[in-house]
């Protein structure tokens, strides 16, 4: 059973567990109560894969009781037992990015999916370039998308805008999440947008092309600009016809085409 991750299930986890952190409770002092998600329709299962969720992707250090993928429709998160519960660096980190873009179903009700089974576009790049968010993976796919665009025509550019307008990059209500493929391709930032239509092709070498995404992406410690390439190409590619992913290989320079190829 896959469970749909949601942004404000998520935030208000991280932040009660911070807060029991910050209080110096134990473990079993932490408890969840149908308060905590007034309105949100949650079951037991999906508590539970929330947590799983966080635990696996090392947001938080906890061992808790219960099985992410319980069949059970009733909510009654008094029976989830925590032995410890804490959040990581990484957690407090990724807390604070959802503070500074809370999710707007915190104050209007229940969330759109953040995740599905069917991985939307930037839980592709997340998940394909090992990085911390979909945040991240947005950033990120900005950077590749403009350095991209930079290596061929306008009218190029355009036929690929097309094919990807109106595929939505990640359910979200997150504001800064809710731009669809094509404006991510195209630039959220409106200078760069209309500097990318009217400037020539620029003739960039491979290593320049990877020194702009690890300059520019803000790449976490660990992660190479090949992965991050390969991640967005690969999730790029599911968007589009055959015949733009031919097009879009012959504009790109020797070992950045083998990626996009590969990918």
């Amino acid at each position: 059973m896959t469970i749909a991750l949601r942004e404000d299930i998520l935030y208000i986890l991280l932040e009660k567990i911070a807060h029991s952190s910050n209080e110096n409770k134990q473990a079993k002092d932490i408890s969840f109560t149908e308060a905590d998600f007034a309105g949100r329709e949650m079951t037991q299962a999906n508590l539970l894969g929330h947590l799983d969720y966080l635990s696996q992707e090392g947001y938080i250090d906890a061992e808790f009781e219960g099985s992410a993928y319980a069949t059970q429709n009733v909510f009654d998160p008094h029976t989830i037992e925590f032995k410890k519960a804490n959040l990581t660096e990484k957690g407090k980190q990724f807390l604070q990015k959802m503070k500074d873009n809370k999710p707007e179903t915190l104050k209007q009700g229940p969330a759109s999916p953040v995740t599905s089974e069917n991985q939307p576009f930037l839980e592709k790049v997340k998940i394909k370039a090992e990085l911390e968010d979909i945040f991240d993976a947005r950033d990120v796919t900005e950077v590749v998308f403009r350095t991209m665009r930079d290596v061929m025509t306008t009218e190029t550019s355009t036929r690929v805008a097309e094919e990807l307008q109106g595929e939505q990059a990640v359910p979200s209500d997150n504001q800064s999440l809710q731009d669809d493929i094509s404006q991510l391709w195209q630039d959220t930032n409106p200078i760069v947008a209309l500097l990318s239509r009217i400037r020539p092709v620029l003739n960039i070498k491979d290593e320049t092309f990877l020194f702009r995404i690890r300059q520019e992406g803000g790449l976490q410690r660990g992660i190479d600009p090949e992965t991050v390439l390969y991640a967005v190409f690969s999730a790029t590619k599911d968007e589009l016809s055959q015949q733009r992913v031919q097009e879009i290989a012959e504009t790109l320079p020797g070992k950045i085409r083998q990626i996009w190829e590969k990918a």
